[in-house]
């Protein structure tokens, strides 16, 4: 198992003793410790932590000063911070998390369950990364399927103006991709795509045994691809601009 690597920052060396002892208990937590904000940012930088324990009162560079520091250096600007102190008004709770830190640990804490708290900030942090990587995913399933439906919506359309009126089966199969991109569109924040789809539905609801090619179904058929159009554009001016990076 990879160690968890925990940078301690406080001015007072009882507390980084205790401290120490306390992740030392954790056989997977490997720990560093630094006096003041002004060191902590250069162990920070050369050596990469998954977390950092900052407290808040420290002479000259105080908590938030460095974790200001922190969060403007690419390289220590992604690594979670949780606060340590003793000020634990819920005014001031609120501050720091809305300073950035992912948490604040109370002073006095309890040595025994210290790394178990240290470690509850992370898990948190890398369910909600996880989560977030899973709907990144989706919404890129969600664009491949809205490119299909587009060309799958577009050959048939062809097909029933061949068939006329007699081509229920063609319809019912519009029919179905538009209900189903009515429902995920918006889901997925293309709301314009949900709007769309519905119209297209409700047209063919309307219209299902009259096939008029300058009818709303043609209308809203039209409107939809070109909708599905320029989200696949946009996509793959995003996607080149991601690589070209």
């Amino acid at each position: 198992m990879t160690a968890l690597r925990v940078l301690h920052v406080d001015d007072e060396p009882d507390i980084r003793e205790v401290v120490e002892v306390s992740l030392g208990l954790d056989s997977d937590i490997e720990m560093r410790s630094c006096e003041s904000g002004k060191e902590a940012l250069a162990v920070a930088a050369a050596w990469p932590s998954d977390i950092i324990l900052l407290d808040v009162m420290m002479p000259g560079m105080d908590g938030p000063a460095t974790l200001a520091r922190l969060q403007s250096n690419a390289e220590t600007a992604k690594i979670p911070v949780v606060f340590m102190t003793a000020r634990a008004q819920t005014r001031e709770l609120e501050l720091f998390r809305s300073l950035g830190a992912v948490g604040v640990i109370c002073k006095p804490f309890d040595p025994m369950t210290l790394a178990a708290s240290v470690r509850s900030y992370l898990c948190s942090k890398s369910d909600v990364s996880h989560k977030k990587d899973q709907l990144i995913a989706l919404q890129d399933l969600f664009l491949k399927r809205l490119d299909n439906d587009a060309t799958t919506l577009a050959r048939l359309w062809i097909e029933l103006k061949d068939e006329g009126i007699g081509g229920q089966d063609t319809m019912e199969q519009i029919k179905d991709i538009a209900h189903g991109l009515a429902g995920a569109g918006g889901i997925f924040g293309h709301s314009v795509i949900s709007d769309a789809a519905e119209k297209l539905y409700l047209s063919i609801g309307v219209e299902s045994d009259v096939l008029d090619a300058s009818g709303g179904i043609a209308g809203a058929l039209d409107y939809l691809l070109s909708q599905a159009k320029k989200i696949g554009a946009a996509s793959t001016r995003s996607s080149n601009t991601m690589i070209d990076a």
